[in-house]
């Protein structure tokens, strides 16, 4: 298992996380930013644990991200 998390204020909604894993993200047609699909929010972080299938493509996007807010990390 995987967790992502992503600071979804500090979005600037670039669009590479959209494009490299298309499965986990969305723009929001509302405000521009990325949207991290399923995730909850709690303190401005928004989580997801999700299956290891998930993390060579969540790693790209958050090595993708230029303002460096999505985080992947394994989790038991």
């Amino acid at each position: 298992m995987i967790r992502i998390t992503h600071q979804r204020e500090k979005c600037i909604g670039c669009n590479y996380c959209v494009e490299i894993a298309y499965d986990r993200w969305r723009m929001s047609k509302k405000d521009g930013k990325c949207t991290l699909i399923g995730s909850k929010e709690k303190r401005g972080f928004y989580n997801v644990v999700v299956g290891d299938d998930e993390y060579i493509a969540n790693m790209n996007a958050a090595k993708a991200c230029p303002v460096k807010i999505i985080k992947v990390e394994k989790v038991k």
